[in-house]
């Protein structure tokens, strides 16, 4: 079997002609990605006994004559910060090195109902935390594009199984850009869908008013048909949205002409380089395929990478709290008070850059800090949402790039933090709002390196997104 080559649809396709079964598919998925993770990291373990128990349910269905699910058969990647019953789940730290939740998360639930079979769990930047995938306690993930160079964070272990090909389709989450980022940088398709859309149950948290489980996989339809599969409505989580969830892959097709789409001039003044050069040819290529595209402003932009860094370390100091040698981490052995254990579990498990975040966290959260920055950069959040909310009374849709500029080698901004956290200046914006966004890939650099595109529409109209994405998708197939 070419595991790299298979689709969604291929996949079906090959069940129902009895081609290969979904067990046969399952193990020569685990054979093929378990030979190929020691040249990217992008599995921190794997699930074999899982992954084989739902291969079989899919063949007694379809033996049966049942409908196995939109996702029969398919290989699923998940993010180790997606919580899987009696599989390990460390969020990328040593604090988690051997925690095995007695729950599944609300999407893996969804997602085995519908056939998937789960492989094993990504690597990722610790508690999601980073866009270089190099924060992970357990070693980065190299781009399967290019070795020497990251993969994006950090949902980078997902983005890299799916453009190894070792998962036909994957789970990430994105707090600030952390599914397109990676995305963009291995050259696959990644979603991030309306804040709500998709539940958080069983998502551990980092930034909960900004945190979101979204897809990956090689092409727009198989995006849309995962995202279809694991969102709508949980009673488990409150912040999950009741809007009705369309069929996404079923709306795709058909021309774009007349779709009016926004430019924001603040997202390309600094762009530079090919970069640049890719969003301007794709820009060209959907005024080819009918699109009116437009000049906007997002005049508040420029406060963007301030006001989530604020929101996002508060967020992440009151979340992290509960990571103290108590309960289900790890505990240092020798300790004499209750004092000693919490700041021996913290201070010797925590990486840097939680460590770092933490700290940012607490302070723009203490007396006498808490008004000058965490309610003042609520307010500029309003503000973000606001510039976006009028941006879509002029317009259906919004293209910009994704990162400024493609995949960085590694240890290339390690040891500088602003930097690193530049690197996400075009993503956070559409995370504050709330808003559906993607990345589509829109071309490579004369290095081989792969650049995306993002799309961002209105509140729950992912609809609109994904037709504009595939439609994008095959006009530069041709």
């Amino acid at each position: 079997m070419d595991i790299p080559s298979f689709t969604i649809d291929s996949v079906r396709e090959g069940l129902l002609a009895r081609r290969f079964s979904a067990t046969e598919l399952a193990t020569e998925a685990l054979r093929f990605a378990e030979t190929e993770n020691p040249k990217t990291g992008a599995y921190l373990h794997f699930s074999p006994e899982r992954a084989l128990a739902a291969a079989r349910r899919v063949d007694e269905q379809i033996a049966r004559g049942e409908n196995a699910g939109p996702l029969a058969g398919v290989p699923v990647a998940v993010k180790d910060v997606i919580v899987t019953k009696g599989v390990r789940t460390t969020c990328g730290s040593k604090l988690l090195a051997n925690y095995v939740p007695p729950y599944d998360a609300t999407a893996i639930i969804r997602l085995e109902r519908a056939g998937g079979v789960i492989l094993g769990k990504t690597n990722c930047d610790e508690f999601a935390m980073g866009s270089s995938n190099e924060n992970s306690a357990f070693g980065p993930v190299r781009n399967p594009l290019a070795p020497d160079r990251v993969s994006g964070g950090s949902s980078g272990g997902s983005a890299a199984a799916v453009a190894q090909g070792t998962a036909v389709v994957a789970l990430g989450s994105d707090t600030g850009g952390s599914v397109r980022q990676p995305a963009s940088f291995c050259g696959v398709v990644g979603v991030t869908p309306t804040y709500g859309r998709v539940s958080r149950y069983g998502l551990t948290a980092f930034a909960s008013s900004l945190d979101h489980i979204g897809p990956f996989a090689r092409s727009v339809k198989d995006s849309a048909t995962l995202l279809g599969v694991i969102a709508g409505r949980d009673a488990a989580d409150s912040t999950s949205a009741s809007a009705p969830v369309p069929d996404y892959a079923a709306l795709l097709g058909g021309n774009i002409k007349g779709l009016k789409l926004g430019l924001p001039v603040e997202y390309l003044k600094d762009l530079t380089g090919e970069s640049g050069e890719l969003i301007a040819r794709g820009v060209e290529t959907l005024k080819r395929l009918g699109c009116e595209v437009r000049e906007i402003s997002l005049p508040s932009t420029d406060y963007a990478i301030a006001c989530y860094y604020i929101i996002a370390t508060a967020e992440a100091s009151s979340n992290l709290a509960r990571y103290d040698g108590v309960r289900y981490t790890v505990r240092p052995a020798h300790t004499e008070t209750l004092a000693d254990m919490y700041r021996n579990t913290r201070g010797e498990n925590f990486g840097a850059e939680c460590k770092r975040r933490i700290m940012l966290g607490t302070y723009v959260l203490s007396a006498g800090y808490y008004d000058a920055y965490y309610l003042k950069a609520q307010k500029v959040r309003a503000l973000i949402a606001g510039d976006f909310a009028r941006a879509f009374e002029e317009v259906d849709a919004i293209v910009a790039p994704v990162s400024p500029f493609p995949a960085f080698k590694l240890g290339e901004k390690v040891d500088d933090p602003v930097a690193m956290y530049l690197s996400d200046i075009y993503t956070i914006t559409g995370s504050l709002a709330g808003i559906p966004c993607m990345s589509v890939p829109c071309g490579k650099t004369v290095e081989g390196l792969p650049v995306g595109m993002q799309v961002l529409t209105r509140h729950f109209d992912e609809a609109t997104m994904f037709r504009i994405a595939d439609a994008f998708e095959k006009a530069g197939a041709v």
